[in-house]
């Protein structure tokens, strides 16, 4: 089986780019990643990827009238890399539903929260501000609803009485490095699809909260 390929959209430090970079290491791992992009030209997952010797491209949205023009510059740059599947590993855009349907099913993203429940930001915040006992990260499809698409693994994690918000990223952090590779692997096997408004492994329609999620 070919080796599928990956690109990698970014706007921080990159440490979800890292942890599928050392995962494709592996010789038996089915995915390559072949080109990092960014709306930040300093952001350090560029590096990351220089470093691997993964080809990147720094566009940023600044120059563009609308988010509609940059999407459509963005998705020229990731057609150029014939890109199997699309990672978002800590892209901070919200994007245009062209951008969206271009891709659609196979478009995905990491959120650190067990969706549904906190869309958007400041999620170990409110997790903490809500009493939560148990907090996580969810691995889903992009649809065009913000955060919106269906689950496709999700990580939990506890809410210790006295957490800061650092101390639960960092735990919420540890399990998306091991959840996020994982999901590209699924899906570079083939095992993973998205039909209609599903997550489907194996043929399988998985459940609202995703794999294995009990």
């Amino acid at each position: 089986m070919m080796s599928s390929r990956i690109v990698i959209l970014i706007s921080g430090s990159g440490t979800n780019l890292q942890a599928i970079i050392d995962a494709c290491e592996d010789k038996n791992y089915p995915g390559e990643v072949v080109g990092v992009l960014s709306n930040k030209e300093d952001a350090y997952g560029l590096t990351r990827a220089k470093n691997a010797e993964i080809p990147t491209v720094s566009l940023s949205h600044k120059g563009f009238a609308s988010r509609e023009d940059y999407d459509i510059a963005l998705i020229k740059e990731i057609d150029n890399f014939d890109a199997d599947v699309i990672v978002l590993a800590g892209f901070m855009r919200i994007l245009t539903p062209a951008f969206v349907q271009h891709f659609q099913g196979k478009l995905i993203n990491i959120h650190p929260s067990l969706l549904p429940k906190y869309q958007g930001l400041n999620t170990h915040q409110r997790a903490i501000d809500a009493g939560d006992k148990e907090h996580g990260v969810s691995v889903h499809f992009v649809t065009e609803e913000l955060d919106g698409g269906p689950v496709i693994l999700q990580a939990k994690v506890p809410v210790f009485d006295g957490d800061t918000v650092d101390d639960l990223s960092a735990r919420v952090h540890e399990q998306e490095h091991r959840i996020y590779p994982l999901v590209v692997k699924w899906f570079a096997e083939k095992r993973l699809t998205m039909q209609g408004d599903n997550a489907v492994l194996d043929g399988n329609v998985l459940p609202v909260s995703g794999y294995a999620n009990d």
